[in-house]
This record gives C-alpha cells, sequence and structure tokens, in this order.
C-alpha cells in the first residue's frame, strides 16, 4: 500500500474545508477552554471519516493521522470533555471504517516527543503525548498493535548512545499498553545519530520495538548498508506485522539547489518496487495525497 501524512490538499481546499488537524493558540484555550477542545476534537473525528472514505474512493488505504487530533489534550483527559459521548462515537465510527476496509492509520508525534531525553519534564511530557495517541487509537477499537503504530525518533544520542538507549527501553518498557504495543522507531537524517542497525541492536532485540525504515534518512546514517541491506535490517525486526516504510526524495534531486539536503520535495518520481512488495510506504512529500496518483503513473 502507498499513503500519505496528514493534510489533504483536495479536501482542505473545499468549502467547508475538511482537515482532521484544528488546533488553538495558548491565549485561546485558557479563553474557551474543554468546551471548545471538545468541538474541535468532534469536527476533526468526523472530518478524519471524510478523509478516510476520500482516500478509499481513490483506492488509499494508508494514511497517516495529525497529532492534533484532539487538540490540548495534555491539559485534559479526554474524558472530561463535555461532548465525549460524541467524540467516542465519532472515533468508533472511523475505526470501524479503518478495519472493515483493511485501512492502515498510524501517527507519528512531533519532534520534541524525546523519551530518551536526560530531562525528566520532557521524559514526562513524551509519555503524556503517546500515550494520548494511543488513548485515541483505543477509541477508534483499533487493535494494540504497531500495524496502527504511533512512531518515534529517538530524538538525539546526548553523547553517549549506550546510556540514552538504556533510557529509551526503560521508558517504553514502562509505557501504558495501549502506547507501548504500537510503538515503533525511525532512524534518522544526521549522521552522528540513529541509524536502522543501531536500532534493531539498541532498541528493537531489548523491547520488541519495531524499526521504521526512512529510505531517505538511510543515506545520512546507512553505517555502510546498501538500501535493501537496511531496510531487510528493519524489516526483521517487525515479527508477523507488514513494515511501515517512509520514502521521500530530496528537495534537491527536484531542483530545489538551496534546499537542505533533509527536506522533502514536493513531489517523487518513484518508489522502488522492491520495497513496494515489502512494506506499505508512506510517501513523505509535501504534495501530500497528490503525489499517489504520480506514482502509480509512473508504474
Amino acid at each position: 500500500m502507498l499513503g500519505y501524512a496528514a493534510m489533504n490538499h483536495t479536501l482542505r481546499d473545499e468549502e467547508p474545508p475538511r482537515r482532521c488537524n484544528r488546533d488553538m493558540h495558548k491565549q485561546t484555550w485558557e479563553e474557551r477552554g474543554l468546551a471548545y477542545a471538545g468541538e474541535l476534537a468532534a469536527q476533526n473525528f468526523a472530518d478524519l471519516r471524510v478523509i478516510l472514505e476520500w482516500n478509499l474512493d481513490h483506492d488509499i488505504r494508508f494514511y497517516r493521522c495529525s497529532s492534533t487530533l484532539v487538540p490540548w489534550n495534555s491539559q485534559f483527559d479526554i474524558a472530561d470533555l463535555p461532548n465525549f459521548e460524541r467524540i467516542r462515537s465519532l472515533a468508533r465510527d472511523c475505526g470501524d471504517l479503518v478495519k472493515e476496509t483493511g485501512t492502515r492509520l498510524t501517527f507519528h508525534p512531533s519532534h520534541w516527543c524525546k523519551l530518551a531525553s536526560e530531562s525528566a519534564d520532557t521524559v514526562a511530557r513524551s509519555v503524556e503525548s503517546v500515550t494520548h495517541h494511543g488513548r485515541w487509537l483505543d477509541l477508534m477499537d483499533l487493535p494494540r498493535s504497531p500495524r496502527y503504530a504511533i512512531n518515534v525518533h529517538i530524538g538525539g544520542h546526548y553523547g553517549d548512545k549506550n546510556a540514552t538507549a538504556d533510557r529509551f527501553c526503560d521508558v517504553v518498557e514502562d509505557l501504558p499498553p495501549r502506547a507501548r504495543d504500537r510503538l515503533t522507531v525511525e532512524n534518522d537524517d544526521t549522521e552522528s545519530l540513529w541509524s536502522v542497525d543501531e536500532l534493531a541492536d539498541s532498541v528493537a532485540t531489548r523491547t520488541g520495538t519495531p524499526v521504521t525504515f526512512d529510505y531517505h534518512h538511510h543515506g545520512f546514517t546507512d553505517r555502510g548498508l546498501t538500501y535493501r541491506e537496511g531496510f531487510e535490517v528493519a524489516r526483521d525486526t517487525w515479527g508477523d506485522v507488514r513494515p511501515v516504510t517512509h520514502y521521500s526524495e530530496p528537495a534537491r534531486l527536484h531542483g530545489a539547489t538551496d534546499a537542505r539536503p533533509q527536506n522533502h520535495a514536493e513531489h517523487v518520481r518513484a518508489v522502488p518496487e522492491w520495497l513496494r512488495r515489502a512494506s506499505d510506504v508512506m510517501v513523505e512529500s509535501t504534495g501530500k495525497e497528490q503525489s499517489i496518483p504520480r506514482i502509480r503513473d509512473a508504474g
């Protein structure tokens, strides 16, 4: 399967716009609180259903949902929202559609989610974040499996990779099942950070957390492994669950000569056929859903 992440540009540009990432600034939260957070969450879940239906109409069964599905969830228990029963019903509708159609729904918390940080406050916030993501998937009644992944990066090495891996594994082991059983960890796009083989050796073998292979990132942290070899290392960590991989192409390859090497292009030319056969591929491009037909047309 091919998938895309978060914003559907086609639906966003409709009237009314359809999107599942409605959020609010701190001042709005302080002024309008739980009632408005609940209103936005209900709209987000309702539009998630619309996005999933649009995807199915276009034969797309892999989607990464926005991490602002329930805005400001760090400040409250979702069950305390005044319209919680409505939200739960909308979430269950989304989950039923996902299960009935074989869709794969995943999350990727933001870059500040650092489970291995040396800061206890940062770790606590990060644990809270992945736990909330797990609760949303539970509300949709989706199995606690990396098929419905909550994907993270370790986020640094803090001068000692062994100690960082120890902290990460300790935190993962203590996560509630709703988060731990869905957690995956991705290789990085900075040479000094985490490669696929380092994650497999230091994390997957200890916690059972699958490694998400990012094709573009592997070029920065290959450690002498080819792309196929790197993917095979990651694939072996997934057990009987079909792996997720991420695929993007550098913007520089498409003419953006001033872009950072890590920057994604608007579209990709093609996804390697061997990668498509062996995994579900999340296409990470700024073109979002509009990139999928281009890849199909390319063969």
